[in-house]
């Protein structure tokens, strides 16, 4: 099973992909999955992670299996099922499910943020909860299943250490993120470059009622000249804020930085259509930074 995604840009909808894990829904944004196969004989790792079953090599490209029921703390997998192969933060990795009841194509309105008793905002792997047939299904956050595996897959805040020492620049910059960890670590890692004048925000929704807020009081340049934002978030995604902001022509020539796990080539040209002035992959911590520089004509 291929996913294809031919959905309109910036509709503020998303596909979500329901499988099962002992029993219990979960599901995984259709954007994130390059293909669904059936579970293969994988090789195990030595000193892996418990989560990590092993590797494979399917059409000659080594994939990483993980076991999410080991994440979840819901037991070990057997050797059957389906392996899910995703791409984000430009890595492959397959994780090892139960069985796919299929999907359902959802508005970002609709995704309820889970509170504090379902999942801690720093540590919790759960990004949002769906109903569907008067059934609760949890969306994971693999980002953060990756991360807690190998840190070195996430935020390289190390990247601005390695840029020297910046002169403080007190341009206004939005942010709309909506991990509670991601939000702080760029907010800190923005600092250390000296860029102090942060605002920010848990959605698109969020940010884009800040916009309007500072257009109808005249003090939009005030409040931002530069606008970085995720692609995947609850009420109103990343996409979707991008649509508005371009398509106002008060708002337009605010520069629009999209930084994601999900900038793959199909992502990448809906960023593009949208007029998104540029695109980057989560963990590149350094480029963005960089691209901050050029878009704002410093350096």
């Amino acid at each position: 099973m291929e996913s294809k995604i031919l959905m309109e840009s910036g509709t503020n909808e998303l596909e979500v992909l329901e499988f099962t894990l002992a029993g219990n829904a979960y599901g995984i944004n259709v954007a994130k999955i390059r293909e669904i196969i059936p579970y293969q004989a994988v090789t195990p790792v030595p000193n892996a992670h418990p989560s990590v079953e092993g590797i494979f090599m399917p059409r000659e490209v080594m994939i990483t299996a993980i076991d999410l029921k080991n994440c979840l703390q819901r037991g070990e997998s057997e050797p059957k099922g389906l392996f899910i192969i995703t791409n984000f933060n430009g890595l492959d990795i397959a994780f090892h499910v139960d069985s796919v009841v299929g999907i359902h194509r959802v508005s970002w309105t609709e995704i309820i943020k889970p509170d504090s008793t379902v999942s801690n905002s720093e540590d919790g792997v759960s990004t949002g909860i769906i109903k569907k047939n008067n059934k609760l299904i949890i969306i994971l956050d693999f980002e953060k299943i990756v991360t807690d595996i190998n840190p070195e897959t996430g935020l390289k805040v190390q990247e601005i250490d390695e840029m020297g020492v910046r002169s403080r620049n007190d341009t206004p910059i939005l942010i709309a993120e909506d991990s509670a960890l991601l939000n702080k670590l760029i907010v800190e890692s923005l600092h250390r470059a000296g860029y102090v004048n942060l605002t920010h925000t848990e959605n698109g929704q969020q940010a884009w009622d800040l916009i309007c807020e500072w257009k109808e009081s005249g003090t939009l340049e005030k409040h931002v000249q530069c606008l970085i934002t995720d692609i995947e978030m609850p009420l109103m995604d990343g996409h979707r804020l991008t649509k508005l902001v371009k398509s106002d022509d008060e708002l337009k020539n605010i520069p629009i930085i999209i930084f994601s796990s999900l900038i793959n080539p199909e992502m990448r040209r809906k960023g593009e259509q949208l007029g998104a002035d540029a695109q980057l992959t989560k963990p590149e911590i350094g480029n963005l930074v960089r691209t901050i520089d050029e878009v704002l004509g410093i350096g």
